[in-house]
């Protein structure tokens, strides 16, 4: 038993096809989506869409937040921005960590507190993301 799961950002269809379970970053932790499961809408925050196929490698997929809903038979995701986890640059999140993390710790500038604390979250994400890849062993 499957369900059908779309997942797209404002450039681009990431994903579109059915799926086993699919877990996502919801706004107050991890959830885990089967076939048949409860109707829900909820927030996404920055982390990892993980896509169960048949038969298949799972799909790993970057969101920087956005919706999620879930239909008996249909999940689908509206990210603000949306990555395989292939193609994040791990030199430019790592750069975007730096960047935010040094803007948190000097008290001095006028920075926008909770930006720099999203573009740190952001950037932690896409790290995790990628580290979980390679653990895969498919990075």
């Amino acid at each position: 038993m499957t369900i059908h799961v779309d997942i797209v950002s404002a450039e681009q269809e990431i994903f579109s096809g059915p799926a086993e379970m699919v877990v996502a970053p919801a706004e107050y932790g991890d959830v885990g989506i089967a076939p048949r499961h409860a109707q829900m809408l909820t927030r996404l925050r920055p982390g990892e869409v993980r896509i169960k196929t048949e038969g298949a490698e799972d799909q790993y997929i970057y969101v920087s937040g956005g919706m999620l809903e879930v239909q008996p038979h249909v999940v689908t995701v509206l990210a603000d921005t949306a990555l395989r986890a292939k193609d994040i640059d791990e030199a430019s999140a790592m750069a975007a960590k730096e960047r935010a993390e040094r803007a948190l710790t000097d008290h001095k500038a006028d920075i926008d507190y909770a930006k720099a604390q999203a573009e740190l979250a952001e950037a932690v994400a896409q790290l995790r993301t990628l580290r979980r890849l390679r653990n895969t062993g498919r990075a």
